[in-house]
């Protein structure tokens, strides 16, 4: 046992009294006279006994009340085994768990306001001259300051649900950073949530800190919850007026069968298509919903759910843009090709544009998702060059080589690009041996494959060597898995390569029917599209075409009354613009250059909270390797006493007023009702 105050103790010398007081009885004694004393003398002995043992116990009392009385001022305790230096003043955080999952219900109410009274218990269970950090999921500037009590208990009112969600090593390292500024102090840090498993991180924990990290763990009712897990297009290319097919993967988090979910998708403000999931507890299951009738432009989709009480996860934004044509550069070696003409030409959504290969503009290189290097056969240098950067930077090149016997210039255009590289040009005739359907160019292609389908013949070609490295896809190939067309990675562009030029001395391709549907996928897989949606407090980087803005040019972020100014950083694939956390808010937001519009971006809420399943104390033990780690437990209703057990020990000055009393009354008691005892026995 130790004492805050030992001081008082001296205070003790004061129990002297009452036995100075019962050794020198100070009463005067006043004489009677009786006629016969005869009658009193058994009477007298019987009262001396009875007197000697009451003057004791008295004196018991009143020394054992100055003594508690003493002990009381003393402030005795039990000492904790974590407990600081008593007196010194504490740095206190607590961290209030303000995600999603904390408006979920227990009898408390929700576990959001549970928190708060929770946080005002622990920070009443501390000194009032100890400094407060309140630390919530907004992680704002405005958490990194120390309050005073009544500072804090205001701070603790603010507190809001919020979009963010964070894990213990975030937590414990944001509240290092106040630590770090008090060396002197004593900390101690407490995390008030309901410990999702999203919680749960994989990073490091500090294992031997000073810092005391208690967890306070709020209990909510069990509540089923479906969520919209995730969403994509079955084609990454999108026409006007084409049939679109909208894949949507619903969530069950609960123990128990989510049956016939009602799926509704939005469109720019319209109904587009209706559907009904059922699924299986703790699975996920995904439909596919198709709609028609959008024109050129931006689209902003909604996705949303019928499903209670957990309803913050039951929309889900997304948008993408349906492209009014897709622009082809063909750089000629010779004439325009009549059947890249043909093919191209026949549809209105591709727009072929023809250039002398010692014309190109290379300025305008990037606004083509797709060019065409049609049998050039000596290769400019800086054609190479500016080829390579446009496929680096995210173009697509088809490459039909001009089937001559110089072959230098193309050899350092594909070692530049990390292809297969030509060897020599082989006269031998032969025919395609093998197509790959799987691939996305033959993708949905054939509704049914023929069994003995007739493949593309080859009169004259070039072999090409397997270079070790090349991140290459086989299409088409001739016999001994030689390269007849196949598709080849680098950068953030591709690289399709063929072994025979354009024409019917080479080959038949351009007559074959594989050709016209070749053509047509290759060119829309070009088009890359924009990621259809981001995430909240995690995605601040968000990739658009490439543009350029003037001096006295400013972008806006708008969605409804809400605007921002974004970042813009240039990056080799496009134009990054960077948000920060100024979007906090999910759903759609337009990108506007003036009055022009660039892009749509979507935002949605971080479906880790969806999942309403919670870490166990020994997960939560687990994470911590050192002492000063525990779970606290609370008695019934308040944590504060808890809380200064663990702070201070168990202090035990209310037991020490409480006996002090105590022996008091007996004093009390035992002069009054002692006394008419003894009376009675001597009548």
């Amino acid at each position: 046992m130790s004492f805050l105050f030992p001081g008082f103790l001296f205070a003790l010398i004061a129990a002297a009294i009452p036995v100075i007081v019962h050794l020198y009885n100070f009463r005067k004694f006043k004489r009677m006279y009786f006629s016969n004393v005869r009658f009193l003398k058994s009477v007298k002995q019987s009262s001396n006994a009875s007197q000697k043992i009451r003057n004791r116990l008295v004196l018991a009392a009143r020394i054992l009340s100055i003594v508690f009385l003493v002990l009381a001022f003393a402030r005795p305790y039990i000492p904790a085994a974590e407990q600081g230096t008593p007196g010194r003043p504490a740095v206190v955080s607590i961290y209030i768990d303000n995600s999603y999952s904390m408006e979920a219900v227990n009898r408390e109410g929700t576990l959001l306001e549970e928190a708060r009274r929770r946080a005002r218990e622990i920070a009443s269970a501390h000194s009032l001259n100890d400094r407060f950090q309140l630390l919530t999921n907004d992680f704002e500037g405005v958490h990194q300051r120390l309050y005073g009590y009544e500072e804090f208990l205001d701070a603790v009112d603010q507190v809001k649900v919020s979009r963010n969600s964070r894990t213990l090593a975030q937590v414990l390292a944001r509240q290092n950073d106040i630590f770090s500024s008090e060396p002197n102090a004593r900390k101690n840090s407490y995390l008030i949530s309901d410990f999702q498993k999203n919680i749960l991180s994989k990073d490091s924990l500090p294992a031997d800190s000073p810092v005391s990290v208690r967890l306070v763990r709020l209990e909510a009712n069990q509540l089923p919850n479906v969520s919209v897990d995730s969403i994509w297009f079955e084609s990454p290319v999108h026409r006007p007026n084409q049939t679109e097919r909208l894949i949507i993967r619903l969530r069950n988090h609960s123990g128990k069968e989510a049956r016939q979910i009602p799926v509704r998708v939005t469109i720019n403000g319209r109904e587009k298509a209706l559907g009904s999931l059922t699924v299986p507890a703790g699975q996920t299951r995904s439909d596919t919903l198709s709609f028609s009738g959008l024109s050129a432009g931006w689209q902003r989709g909604e996705i949303s759910i019928t499903d209670y009480p957990v309803t913050f996860d039951d929309r889900f934004f997304f948008s993408f843009r349906i492209h009014g044509s897709l622009p082809i550069l063909s750089v000629n070696g010779r004439n325009p090709n009549p059947y890249l003409q043909a093919v191209y030409r026949s549809d209105p959504f591709f727009s072929l544009v023809n250039t002398p290969a010692g014309n190109v503009d290379y300025s305008t290189l990037g606004r083509y998702p797709m060019v065409i290097l049609n049998e050039v056969e000596n290769i400019p240098e800086g054609l190479g060059q500016q080829l390579t950067a446009y496929v680096r930077n995210g173009g697509s090149l088809i490459v039909f080589p001009a089937v001559t016997g110089d072959l230098n210039g193309l050899n350092r255009l594909l070692q530049a690009l990390g292809t297969d590289v030509p060897e020599r040009v082989d006269t031998s005739a032969a025919k395609v041996a093998a197509i790959n359907l799987q691939h996305p160019v033959f993708r949905g292609v054939f509704e049914q494959v023929p069994r003995n389908l007739e493949l593309p013949a080859v009169k004259r070609s070039i072999r090409y060597s397997m270079r070790s490295g090349a991140a290459k896809s086989s299409i088409l190939d001739l016999p001994g898995r030689q390269t007849f067309f196949g598709e080849y990675l680098s950068g953030e562009g591709r690289v399709y390569l063929s072994a025979v030029g354009l024409n019917e001395e080479q080959s038949n391709l351009v007559t074959h029917s594989v050709f016209v549907p070749l053509m047509y996928q290759v060119a829309q897989l070009s088009l890359r599209d924009q990621q259809l949606f981001y995430t909240l407090g995690r995605d601040q980087l968000l990739e658009t075409e490439k543009f350029t803005l003037n001096a006295s040019q400013s972008l806006r972020l708008v969605s409804g009354k809400f605007e921002a100014i974004p970042d813009v950083r240039q990056t080799p694939t496009g134009t990054g613009v960077y948000v920060a956390d100024q979007v906090r808010e999910n759903g759609n937001y337009s990108l506007m250059l003036g009055d022009s519009l660039l892009a749509v971006f979507s935002f949605n809420d971080n479906r880790s909270e969806s999942d309403l399943r919670y870490a166990t104390d020994a997960e939560l033990k687990g994470l911590f390797h050192g002492e000063n780690a525990g779970i606290l437990e609370s008695a019934e209703g308040s944590v504060k006493n808890a809380v200064q057990a663990l702070n201070s020990g168990i202090h035990l000055w209310k037991l020490c007023i409480i006996l002090a009393l105590v022996f008091l009354a007996a004093e009390i008691l035992l002069i009054r009702f002692y006394r008419k005892g003894r009376r009675g026995g001597a009548t």
